[in-house]
């Protein structure tokens, strides 16, 4: 009787710990969005893709989803992007890249354009918490905006905003456009990273104007990403704020001539 007693015992215990060990192995699968959340280092890509139109003149989302694929990111701002319009065939193209990269899409619209909409996009694999489409002062009467995503924390469980900036039009648009990104985060009570196309260059007063209030990441080698075939001027930048809570691993252009006319940025952060 002890005997048997003690076999009961054994396999009921044995049973128990293989229940334990499914459990715990299903409550971390439900876990890793929180892990993911959580996670020190972020992989960021800018990237004005020119709706997808090539220095060839062709229009082909699967190569710049090539490209993109490549870098392995976490987070992409995209600039210049089409949503259902006359000349890009109708196409959503943050969803199509999307689909093509198995990352959530997110377009926001600058102004109505050919039947859909134009504006800058942002795709990640992280959960989002929130998304924020910020207008900016106008380029020569043509509205802008910034798409904002915050992501779950990172140490701390702060959360972490990606912006994708497209800043257009004469200096003293672009200095008040400036102006008007600044504002948005003078006050936020988390980290923030810009990243995309300013149209300016680095020390001239628009760059300067966000120099006061953030961090522009220096390039590992040559800075120029325009125009893609043959790069002669840097307007594309990473920023970020607050100095304190950020690492660069790696900052650099890369180097991709046909996909787009500017080059994309390659940014590798750790974040404390």
């Amino acid at each position: 009787m002890a005997e048997g007693t003690g076999g009961v015992s054994f396999g009921g215990a044995r049973r128990r710990a293989v229940g334990l060990a499914l459990l715990l192995a299903a409550l971390s699968l439900a876990l890793l969005p929180e892990i993911a959340e959580s996670q020190g280092t972020l992989r960021i890509v800018a990237y004005n893709i020119k709706h997808g139109r090539g220095m060839d003149d062709q229009v082909d989302l699967r190569r710049v989803a090539d490209v993109l694929r490549a870098l392995d990111a976490d987070v992409i701002t995209l600039q210049e992007v089409d949503r259902n319009t006359e000349r890009t065939g109708r196409v959503d193209q943050v969803a199509r890249l999307g689909e093509l990269l198995g990352m959530r899409g997110i377009h926001g619209a600058h102004r109505p354009y050919q039947g859909g909409e134009y504006g800058n996009a942002v795709l990640t694999r992280l959960p989002v918490r929130e998304v924020k489409v910020r207008a900016i002062p106008p380029s020569a009467g043509s509205d802008l905006s910034i798409t904002e995503v915050v992501l779950g924390g990172g140490p701390d469980g702060l959360p972490v905003s990606v912006v994708s900036v497209h800043l257009a039009g004469a200096p003293e648009e672009r200095r008040a456009q400036a102006d008007s990104v600044n504002a948005f985060y003078s006050d936020a009570g988390h980290p923030v990273i810009l990243a995309g196309d300013f149209n300016s260059r680095r020390g001239d007063l628009v760059m300067r104007r966000l120099e006061d209030r953030w961090s522009v990441l220096r390039k590992d080698g040559d800075p120029n990403t325009y125009p893609s075939d043959a790069p002669d001027r840097e307007i594309d930048f990473v920023m970020y704020r607050p100095v304190g809570r950020f690492e660069v691993l790696e900052h650099r252009v890369v180097e991709e001539a046909l996909a787009s006319d500017h080059r994309p940025l390659l940014t590798v952060l750790r974040i404390w």
